[in-house]
């Protein structure tokens, strides 16, 4: 049974599975996911808990000694496994299917781990678990949800806030989810219930976003200059590899030049984009990247990239943090189809 996040606590209310498997790239929600796992079955009873860790060298056979060793008083117990890599090996993948064909009379076993990727959902084991567990697949929040996603955690404490204050805290908190939740916590300490005070909660709030070059190539390709800029800063803050980033808009616009050529053949926008391997988010900000600049645009482009790759290392005289600024506007704004 495949589960959304928020259908979990409807199911768990109608009573508890023997198999449950938790997985996502959102450390906050696949803690509160598993959590109310954990809550549940120990209000039916499952009284003991073990914990078992899948880390290097950790030895399978543990998961199959932990449903048999059940206590003498005939407590029934939460198994309660964690694969942080994600990755089983061979000896898990069997010990995994073992679980999913005889899960236990007497337990329920909580599995956890990273988001499962496409590959690892077409193997032998990941499929055994998805027939026999309750499988949720935990969703991140994206950056259009953000507000409203802070604004119902702000209202389960009695707060409530502007939409300019929303987006403040979305701002200062994107891509950090558990920042997001402590920042929420330390408001509900800090100021009354009832509406927030914009300045009290400017003062409160922390910059803890994080960002990653994927971010900022759906910004730029997008042309969200304000956002794009925020997350070249936060990306230097902390001294991000210029040439990953370097190497990012190469990516994007050899992307845009594909896409353009595909579609001056009559090729429709849509399987042109597809055609580059641009999906969700990506493909929607490959769109309107190619709408808005120029293919005539594109030999000056990628001769500033080259200027920057050399500034990069150290050839020439610039900043190359500065101008890689400045290249990230004209993509945004739309200059690039004025010089066109």
């Amino acid at each position: 049974m495949q589960l959304r996040l928020n259908q979990l606590a409807a199911h768990l209310a109608k009573g508890i599975a023997p198999l449950y498997v938790v997985h996502g790239d959102e450390p906050l929600l696949v803690i509160e996911g598993a959590d109310r796992i954990r809550n549940a079955a120990r209000a039916a009873g499952y009284d003991e808990r073990e914990v078992l860790v899948a880390e290097p060298g950790f030895k399978w056979e543990a998961l199959t000694a932990a449903g048999r060793n059940l206590s003498l008083f005939g407590s029934r117990k939460l198994i309660d496994l964690r694969i942080p890599s994600g990755k089983p090996g061979v000896e898990g993948a069997r010990a995994l299917e073992a679980c999913a064909h005889n899960p236990g009379a007497d337990a329920v076993t909580l599995i956890t781990l990273p988001r499962v990727d496409r590959a690892a959902q077409a193997s032998a084991w990941f499929t055994a678990l998805e027939e026999a567990a309750v499988v949720v697949a935990v969703q991140p929040v994206e950056r259009s949800q953000l507000p409203q996603w802070i604004a119902e955690r702000l209202r389960q404490n009695g707060q409530r806030a502007s939409q300019d204050t929303l987006r403040l805290i979305a701002d200062t908190t994107e891509g950090n989810l558990l920042a997001a939740q402590q920042e929420i916590d330390k408001l509900s300490l800090l100021l009354p219930e009832g509406e927030l005070d914009p300045d009290a909660v400017e003062q409160a709030v922390a910059d803890v976003a994080r960002f990653d070059v994927f971010q900022l190539s759906e910004a730029w390709l997008a042309g969200d200059a304000s956002r794009a800029l925020r997350i070249l800063g936060a990306l230097q803050a902390v001294d991000e590899g210029v040439p990953l980033l370097l190497w990012q808009l190469g990516e994007d616009l050899h992307a845009i030049a594909a896409v353009l050529a595909a579609a001056s053949e009559g090729t429709p926008l849509p399987v042109a984009v597809r055609a580059v391997r641009a999906w969700g988010k990506r493909q929607a900000a490959l769109e309107r990247a190619v709408r808005r600049v120029k293919g005539a645009a594109l030999p000056r482009l990628l001769l500033q990239l080259a200027r920057l790759d050399a500034l990069a290392k150290g050839i020439g005289r610039g900043n190359v943090w500065d101008e890689l600024r400045s290249l990230t506007l004209e993509l945004c704004q739309g200059a690039v189809t004025e010089h066109a």
